[in-house]
């Protein structure tokens, strides 16, 4: 398996944990039996989950098209852009 495959595979992994993570929210708010507390508890693990794979997919974009060589300015645009949408 390449490196780019595994990378691949351990990304994907992460969001079917993610969709898990999301189904029990759907869960806890179509059952009515959470309290507010533990559904606000499971919606923070969510955003830590998307905040973490996002992290990790700006990291990769970084190493693969920005630190190999002088960006254009295409993907230094690109790596802003992404950035400002990151921090909103």
């Amino acid at each position: 398996m390449k490196k780019a495959d595994h990378q691949r595979a351990k990304l994907l992994n992460r969001v079917k944990r993610i969709k898990g993570q999301v189904e029990a929210v759907e869960r806890a708010l179509s059952d009515d039996q959470e309290e507010c507390a533990d559904t606000l508890q499971l919606l923070a693990a969510c955003r830590g989950a998307i905040n973490g794979l996002m992290g990790e997919v700006l990291e990769g974009h970084i190493k693969d098209h920005i630190a190999g060589g002088k960006p254009s300015r295409e993907v230094t645009d690109d790596l802003i852009e992404i950035v400002r949408a990151y921090l909103k």
